[in-house]
């Protein structure tokens, strides 16, 4: 069976990843801070045995590492998904240096940790796949969102640069950011998406591992494709070539 790691599983979004990918035949490797939490979404899990839960704080590097080495345990690692994250909503002058770089080290520095970690098993099998849930949080920052709104922003600058390193020589190793929309989750709004329609979408794309799909952003179900020059897109017309069409994901 595919070994898949979710990172934030005990609540929200990550639960709901984890619960989707179970029921698609997946092993899944939860991990989360709270172990009550993790208690509570493999109490959920459709099928006994198949969600892992894996008590860590993903701040927390050498404690990832031993969470890393019991998951190897179970198999080999195929997909991680970088979920884990947090909100503080804090004003920047209500911020320390500490608080601040602590909201970067889960969100970003997580992220960087467990791609770190995955890939000594990705790159020793030249396949693998990496979704990373970011937001265009860093575009139009909101009052009190600064260590947010950088750490997410980051995320996707670290996605490209994964795929400058490594799509030339692992392109069987397929990354992607995902930005799953405002839920309706602890982090999220009232009146959001149930967080169970997004991890349809999510769960289809961690599973996908066309090499098309590598260096890609999704927001919710949708592609977003990068912005053509007005120079590309007059060259293309007179070239007779097709506007780029999205793709979707599978319907919520």
């Amino acid at each position: 069976m595919t070994l898949a790691i979710v990172t934030g599983a005990g609540q929200g979004l990550g639960r709901a990843l984890a619960l989707e990918l179970v029921a698609r035949g997946c092993i899944v490797a939860g991990l989360a801070r709270s172990e009550s939490d993790l208690a509570a979404t493999s109490k959920l899990s459709a099928t006994a045995g198949a969600f892992h839960p894996i008590a860590c704080d993903v701040s927390d590097y050498d404690a990832l590492r031993g969470a890393f080495d019991a998951i190897r345990r179970i198999g080999p690692i195929a997909i991680l998904i970088n979920n884990a994250a947090v909100y503080p909503r804090r004003d920047f002058l209500d911020e320390t240096p500490e608080s601040f770089m602590h909201t970067m080290a889960i969100n970003l520095g997580g992220m960087v940790a467990c791609s770190r970690l995955a890939l000594e098993d990705m790159v020793s099998r030249g396949t693998g796949r990496i979704v990373n849930v970011t937001s265009f949080a860093d575009l139009a920052p909101i009052p009190a969102s600064g260590a947010y709104s950088v750490s997410k922003g980051a995320g996707r600058i670290f996605t490209r640069a994964l795929v400058a390193d490594l799509e030339g020589r692992f392109p069987d190793i397929v990354i992607s950011d995902w930005i799953p929309g405002a839920l309706r989750t602890a982090m999220g709004l009232p009146d959001g998406i149930h967080p169970a329609d997004a991890a349809r979408w999510g769960a289809e794309l961690a599973l996908s591992s066309d090499p098309s799909l590598n260096g890609t952003l999704w927001e919710r179900n949708n592609e977003v494709l990068e912005p053509q020059s007005l120079k590309r897109r007059v060259f293309n017309r007179l070239m007779l070539r097709p506007a780029p069409t999205p793709r979707m994901l599978c319907a919520a």
